[in-house]
């Protein structure tokens, strides 16, 4: 094992407005513009008042995207907000004030065998995401189009990703909206018995709007997906209903990184995952194709870091399918044969070709690619609610932090939890460790750190919660506040240190990054051999 030489860069702190000219990127300008609390749902239509769907889980700057929506009002309004940081506001209006009549659209039919709802909508509003004419509009991001009916007031939101497909950022930060689709029980269906009107669904599709979260308290996230919020919490279940991913978008925009976004449709798609640097899986990750992952270990493999802020990561295997009218990747299957026996058809033939196609757990067979192989931990239990205990301080991802062996970063565990397990990578730290209870024992889960053979660093958190040791959404509604500067630094030094060289982090970088990044305190570390 290399010896780990660490140096903390100590120069002056820059404030946000320094962070212009030379060592300007798009998030930093973006972010420079006035924000608005505006996006905010102040009367969310949990009753279905107003509700829609995109065409797409993403769209390139340039490209064109579907709204559908289904009112019983007369008129409703769209207003499209860019997520951000945007000094605290969280939003900025893109394009707003555009009234539409209201439709009442039909309602899908259940597909008796496999649970499937789809909606099949009309009179769509097509959003043009930007183009060569405004360079500096629709940076890529999440976008909320919130939904108002002019005359019941109820509000609920159309979520979507652009994309930017001709540039190439420091970070790429991978939305997991198959995820989302999975837990999601609009019309009475989704992946899970629990939230389902009878058995659960075998398929489930993007065509149909997000349902309200199961907690009331989280109701200014409908439409979002889990986005905003937890869209489906169990019952009896302890967990929060707050979600994950908006947290860490905005300390991501606050601290001015130059990242992209795209969703894990994308991942699925795009061949080649396109970072200098990293790229980041965010809170709740759970649902992968065999496409999708095989990407992001040819991006590893190629010397791009992978940051796993996530926990239950890669578990399922899925497979996509167009929806009823063509449109590509729009179905998520799931026949989740652990349970089901040989439900899949996939699982009936005993071709090792079809293994890419089963719909099961990835450690169990026949596909047998535990996730740990590429996360270097993977999921153990749920529900937790603990604190990370810090066993190795002189780990370079802990540099500048102050921490000492035993001090905790309270209550960062949940409300999943992963640990290592054999079939580790061989290099494999656990840098912090965490106990808690589950069935009956006690379960220890697992933050880590390795090296791939390219020298990209791949990092795992291994709790879903991380985000919320960077920012304080959603606090105090749904949850207490656990923002801590030690998370933040760990987090920096996590991102400074993605792909760098194997024998030197100091290595010159002509990259805007990490300039900026370092005269901002930013620790980075030189790995001698």
């Amino acid at each position: 094992m290399p010896a780990v030489v660490l140096l903390t860069v100590l120069l002056p702190f820059l404030s946000f407005g320094d962070l212009t000219g030379a060592f300007a990127n798009p998030i930093q300008e973006e972010n420079s513009r006035p924000g608005t609390a505006e996006w905010q749902l102040t009367n969310p239509a949990v009753h279905r008042e107003i509700e829609g769907y995109a065409s797409l889980t993403s769209v390139n700057r340039g490209g064109h995207i579907s709204l559908f929506v289904n009112t019983t009002d007369p008129e409703y309004r769209i207003d499209i907000y860019r997520m951000g940081w945007y000094g605290g506001a969280g939003g900025r209006l893109i394009r707003g004030g555009i009234v539409r009549k209201g439709v009442r659209q039909t309602m899908p039919m259940m597909e008796t065998t496999t649970g499937l709802i789809e909606c099949d909508w009309t009179d769509p509003y097509v959003v043009g995401a930007g183009g060569a004419r405004d360079a500096s509009e629709w940076v890529s991001g999440v976008y909320l189009a919130k939904l108002t009916a002019t005359t019941t007031g109820a509000q609920s939101y159309v979520i979507f990703v652009v994309r930017d497909d001709e540039r190439i950022p420091d970070y790429v930060f991978q939305s997991s909206v198959t995820t989302y689709q999975a837990y999601n029980n609009w019309g009475g269906k989704s992946l899970y018995d629990f939230n389902s009107v009878g058995e659960r669904a075998r398929l489930v599709s993007f065509n149909r709007p997000y349902a309200a979260s199961s907690n009331p308290l989280a109701a200014f996230g409908m439409g979002a997906g889990e986005f905003l919020t937890n869209l489906s919490v169990p019952p009896h279940d302890p967990s929060s209903a707050a979600g994950w991913e908006y947290s860490m978008v905005r300390w991501l925009e606050r601290e001015g990184y130059d990242v992209s976004y795209t969703t894990n449709i994308d991942t699925h798609v795009q061949a080649s995952i396109r970072a200098r640097r990293g790229w980041l899986s965010v809170g709740h990750d759970e649902y992968w194709t065999w496409d999708a992952r095989a990407h992001v270990e040819a991006a590893r493999d190629r010397g791009v870091g992978l940051a796993f802020f996530s926990a239950n990561t890669c578990y399922w295997q899925i497979r996509l399918a167009p929806s009823r009218t063509g449109a590509p990747h729009r179905t998520i299957i799931s026949y989740k044969t652990d349970d089901t026996g040989s439900e899949d058809p996939f699982a009936r033939d005993d071709d090792p070709a079809n293994d890419r196609f089963i719909t099961t757990r990835w450690r169990d067979a026949p596909i047998n690619r535990p996730e740990v192989q590429l996360v270097g931990v993977m999921y153990d239990g749920n529900p937790a609610d603990r604190d990370l205990i810090i066993t190795n301080p002189a780990h370079w991802v802990f540099a500048g932090t102050g921490l000492h062996r035993g001090d905790r970063l309270p209550g960062l565990l949940g409300y999943e939890a992963d640990r290592v397990f054999p079939g580790a990578p061989g290099d494999l730290e656990i840098v912090a460790e965490a106990l808690y209870w589950h069935d009956g024992a006690t379960h220890v889960a697992n933050m880590t750190v390795y090296r791939s053979s390219s020298g990209a660093i791949v990092f795992a958190a291994g709790t879903i919660q991380w985000s919320w040791g960077l920012d304080d959404y959603a606090v105090p509604l749904l949850r207490a506040s656990i923002r801590q500067p030690a998370v933040e630094q760990i987090t920096r030094n996590v991102l400074a240190g993605l792909a760098a060289p194997r024998r030197s982090l100091l290595a010159p970088e002509s990259d805007h990054a990490l300039s900026w990044q370092a005269r901002r305190g930013a620790v980075v570390a030189a790995a001698d051999e």
